[in-house]
């Protein structure tokens, strides 16, 4: 048995051992500023960001009642923290028709989502993330970088699942007509 989870230092911390929170900042500090860099779209302010998150983690570990993962309950907070930050900071970002990506056949959209993974090909899906709305670009990045499953993107976002599921086939087709337009 594995004495080092989450519980554990959650459990230690709480009991008045305070240092542990160590040990859980390095566990999650890399996904946490991943995931708030791609909100915000910007390093320092992601640093910034990443940091008022674990202190909200620290101030509010208490109320980690463990429905959840731990992992689900920081990205929330993550999250919440960096979507809030873009409100904030009134940003243009790309529109794009609804007739267009209506007219987008889902193979098609599947089959340039799983080319090759070339160079190339990645610097283009980065710059077309790059269009998308903060909160577009968290649920991929949740779902495809981080690995999360549709039921804990709906926790982490507050969205319900079958929102949550058609927030992801329109943010594919979306790159699709992003990857498209870049290609012409």
């Amino acid at each position: 048995m594995e004495l080092y989870t989450d519980k554990y230092y959650i459990n230690r911390i709480q009991s008045g051992d305070t240092e542990c929170f160590a040990c859980l900042l390095d566990r999650y500090s890399r996904q946490v500023f991943s995931l708030i860099v791609k909100i915000v779209g910007n390093r320092e302010d992601a640093e910034e960001l990443a940091q008022d998150t674990f202190m909200k983690v620290f101030k509010n570990l208490s109320s980690f009642k463990g429905d959840s993962s731990f992992s689900t309950w920081i990205y929330r907070i993550a999250y919440n923290t960096a979507i809030s930050e873009t409100r904030k900071k009134k940003q243009e970002f790309l529109s794009i028709d609804d007739t267009m990506m209506n007219n987008v056949c889902e193979e098609n959209v599947a089959a340039t989502m799983e080319s090759d993974s070339s160079e190339i090909r990645l610097n283009k899906l980065n710059a077309a993330l790059e269009k998308l709305l903060p909160d577009e670009r968290a649920i991929v990045m949740l779902f495809y970088r981080n690995e999360k499953s549709i039921e804990e993107i709906a926790e982490i976002t507050a969205l319900s699942i079958s929102n949550v599921k058609v927030k992801l086939f329109r943010i594919r087709k979306k790159l699709y007509v992003l990857l498209k337009e870049m290609e012409n």
